[in-house]
């Protein structure tokens, strides 16, 4: 697989996962999260997944101040419906890292390592989705405001003339450019930028 290098350079997600240790997956139950597992898991990259990368990783840095983050052990709710906007597209790298799931999650092992509804949606509080701790109860809202890094002008008139059929070989690579271009800036330059994924107090 080929992508672009900056994949590379985001930054990684390390989590603890009991049901990894117990199974055998991770010896250690040790589990890191790449961007490019997120890019796999949604089948492309774009700002809502570079977004929801950012503000998962920032919401365990505030639920796990001082250890690795707990897999398995965090409830999410989102504040829209799971089918409403890009929620959904959210909620999958979510529940990725977090293995936060819904109805259809894993329903654990003798009462045990339960992934099953951990992710909620349509909830009525500030701000754009909610992590919680299942142990200790600590709580983190938080929004993403993906305009703090708007695309390059020519983006959208390169995207109508893909969608239409109309664009050329070289404009259709000038778009896949500019476009991951825009991704780069979040994930790099704006990694840990409190305007970009804000904090609901």
């Amino acid at each position: 697989m080929t992508y672009p290098a900056f994949f590379d350079q985001a930054p990684t997600i390390t989590m603890h996962d009991r049901l990894a240790e117990f199974l055998g997956a991770s010896g250690d139950g040790m589990l890191t999260y790449r961007y490019i597992d997120a890019v796999r898991l949604a089948g492309h990259s774009c700002p809502t997944v570079a977004g929801a990368w950012l503000m998962t990783r920032r919401a365990l840095q505030m639920l796990y101040p001082d250890q690795i983050p707990e897999r398995g052990a965090i409830d999410v709710m989102f504040s829209s419906a799971q089918d409403e906007g890009v929620t959904g597209v959210i909620a999958s790298v979510v529940g990725l890292v977090t293995g936060a799931a819904g109805p259809g999650g894993f329903k654990g092992i003798g009462g045990n390592f339960n992934r099953q509804n951990l992710l909620h949606f349509a909830g009525d509080f500030p701000g754009e989705a909610r992590f919680a701790r299942s142990d200790t109860g600590a709580e983190a809202y938080l929004r993403m405001h993906m305009q703090r890094v708007p695309g390059d002008p020519r983006i959208d008139e390169l995207l109508r003339a893909g969608l239409a059929g109309r664009a050329t070989p070289e404009e259709k690579k000038e778009f896949a450019s500019l476009w991951q271009q825009r991704v780069k800036r979040i994930l790099i330059d704006h990694a840990d930028d409190t305007e970009l994924i804000g904090v609901i107090v």
